[in-house]
């Protein structure tokens, strides 16, 4: 209800009351300027359209009300159109709430010569505290190195973050990630893959570092939806063998089959249409396996190679670089053969320190790449610069 204070006398002054023409001329103003206000009050003169004088017509007219109406025109329209007037009416429904901040899309491109690489984010997974997360340390030291690097300990935030490649034509998944399968803070893999406009019907070949469910959640929705429907799934034969065997499985406490488990849940059902290679060759134009074995039987990496550019996807064979990177020989509680991941961990470091050979780090903060140098008895990991350029 729009109120305008103090422009009008008691309607019962017949002596001063304004025609009805500019009377609605006046209303007409008002629900032009605030068609919110169904009802319209001048203080004492009616207290809505509805219930205006039926004798309206027969009002006299003076020139002194004549410009009192006319005023209450000007002013009414003025005021509803003011910057900041504030409309005396009935409560607007609120607002919905507004979400909450959300970061940029996560994805990054860059060429490796002629080859047009893209990080996909699938989000991060929260440990709540370093309990056990390095198999040969105490924990006060893992958070005594984190906390020397600025990176937070509790909780411990581990990203997800995999690799898509355009070469000859062709569009090729290092990895898929979770895929919905995955924690909370996870499961963005595909909203960030849209996003760097890229459509799941159009991928060609997926290439699987290891049998991990964060590299192979993706392929295989909970709900058992195929994400990539046109695809050829490529494998590593060492992690095939040993993950889809059953024997290996069944002589294991149930409570120590997940992997095993999930395996089966991803390929079983396309078995014959999974490829598997033996590491070490040509997979594409551009891309070379690299047998990166430790952290799981069969893991490999991936150089992607142009020209004198080179980027080698590193899959977990050095996973969270402020701490494996920084020490090499320390081992994750995830790794399967921990001798044979410290010893890969060390010649892949020193290959890429050497060689200046740039890395993707499927666990290193977003967008997960850059290059390393020698840093004591360790390395360092140096951030690939962002670039607006692709």
């Amino acid at each position: 209800m729009l109120v305008v204070s103090g422009l009008c006398e008691p309607a019962h002054h017949k002596r001063r009351a304004p025609h009805v023409d500019l009377i609605k001329m006046t209303i007409s103003l008002l629900e032009k300027t605030a068609s919110a206000a169904r009802t319209y009050v001048c203080e004492g003169l009616c207290a809505s359209v509805a219930h205006a004088p039926k004798n309206l017509e027969e009002m006299d007219m003076t020139d002194h009300t004549r410009r009192e109406t006319l005023a209450l025109a000007a002013a009414a329209a003025g005021l509803a159109l003011a910057p900041g007037f504030a409309l005396a009416q009935a409560p607007a429904a609120p607002a919905p709430a507004a979400a909450g901040p959300t970061q940029a899309p996560g994805f990054y491109r860059q060429r490796i010569g002629d080859i047009i690489v893209t990080a996909i984010n699938d989000g991060a997974g929260a440990r709540p505290n370093l309990d056990g997360m390095v198999r040969n340390v105490e924990t006060a030291e893992v958070a005594r190195v984190l906390s020397s690097q600025f990176v937070p300990a509790a909780p411990f935030l581990n990203p997800f973050t995999t690799l898509v490649v355009q070469t000859g034509g062709r569009l090729i998944l290092l990895d898929t990630g979770l895929g919905d399968n995955g924690p909370p803070g996870t499961g963005t893999w595909m909203r960030n893959f849209r996003a760097a406009g890229f459509d799941p019907t159009q991928v060609n070949t997926i290439l699987i570092s290891h049998f991990h469910g964060d590299h192979i959640g993706g392929i295989r929705l909970r709900g058992g939806e195929y994400q990539f429907p046109n695809a050829e799934i490529v494998v590593p034969e060492p992690e095939w063998a040993f993950w889809m065997s059953d024997e290996r499985m069944n002589a294991l406490p149930e409570a120590q089959r997940g992997g095993f488990m999930n395996a089966r849940r991803v390929f079983s059902s396309i078995a014959g249409n999974v490829r598997r290679f033996v590491p070490g060759g040509e997979m594409a134009p551009g891309i070379t396996s690299v047998p990166t074995f430790g952290h799981s039987p069969g893991h490999t990496g991936f150089v992607i190679a142009s020209g004198n550019a080179r980027l080698l996807y590193v899959g977990d064979a050095i996973t969270t670089p402020s701490l494996y990177m920084t020490n090499p020989d320390w081992s994750p509680f995830f790794d399967m053969d921990e001798a044979a991941g410290r010893a890969t961990r060390r010649r892949v470091l020193d290959m890429a320190a050497t060689e200046r050979l740039q890395m993707h780090v499927y666990h290193a903060p977003f967008p997960a790449q850059g290059f390393v140098t020698r840093a004591g008895t360790g390395f360092q990991f140096v951030p690939t610069p962002w670039n607006s350029a692709v």
